[in-house]
């Protein structure tokens, strides 16, 4: 008995609506987590590295976003606040850091490591062509390719 009334108790439980509620915001002060969302949008999620910490869910950019709230509670200005990071998570934290002779790598490095990559497949490519001369037949190998090409043609010279 029991085991036919568990699958139809189960696929009555499974059908029936759950209850959702919007998630609510981390304060009450909507004006706060503007600023918070905004100075989220400039730094890095130092856990996804490709993500600002107001598009990450890693639990080290909740805290930091928490941290960032509780220094704005405190009256601290953005720039303050971004100072503070740097000073210490390095300029890396920035999502798009300044150019200063500490972040020439982040800015320009790609673009010198494809530089670096076209001119080796290029110099390469130069090298591959000009190495290989055409081989010059001996006398002896064009007396008989001209015989095949004569037995292919029937011996007619056409």
């Amino acid at each position: 008995m029991l085991r036919k009334l568990l699958p139809a108790l189960l696929a009555l439980f499974i059908h029936l609506p759950a209850p959702a509620a919007e998630a609510l915001p981390a304060s009450e002060d909507p004006v706060l987590e503007a600023r918070v969302d905004e100075l989220g949008h400039l730094l890095r999620c130092l856990v996804c590295q490709n993500q600002t910490i107001a598009d990450s869910h890693a639990e080290l950019a909740i805290d930091l976003k928490n941290e960032i709230r509780e220094m704005m509670r405190a009256g601290q200005s953005n720039q303050e606040i971004i100072d503070f990071m740097v000073a210490r998570y390095g300029d890396f934290v920035l999502y798009k850091p300044q150019v200063k002779s500490t972040t020439w790598l982040l800015w320009f490095g790609p673009g010198v490591l494809l530089v670096l990559g076209l001119g080796t497949l290029f110099y390469k490519l130069r090298r591959r062509v000009t190495q290989a001369p055409a081989a010059e037949l001996t006398p002896e190998q064009k007396r008989q390719a001209y015989s095949l090409l004569e037995q292919a043609d029937g011996g007619d010279g056409k």
